[in-house]
């Protein structure tokens, strides 16, 4: 899937890729999709949350080894 940005939130531990992800959506237009590279085990978890409280859209989320991606759409 074709993407508009992308946060390197690799090394980052919670709450950080959030409010990394939080402020680079906020900078994005309705519809555009970030992607996410987060190594912290507890992404998954934080992000479906993250995606319920705020109306973005998690698209997918993968697991490549340690670390995870996640594709959202700014709502």
């Amino acid at each position: 899937m074709e993407y508009h940005k992308e946060l390197d939130a690799r090394g980052l531990n919670c709450p950080l890729p959030i409010l990394k992800a939080k402020k680079a959506l906020a900078e994005m237009a309705t519809g555009e999709v970030l992607r996410i590279i987060a190594t912290d085990s507890g992404s998954v978890r934080d992000f479906q949350a993250f995606a319920k409280q705020t109306g973005n859209a998690l698209v997918s989320h993968t697991q490549n080894g340690h670390e995870f991606v996640f594709l959202m759409r700014r709502k």
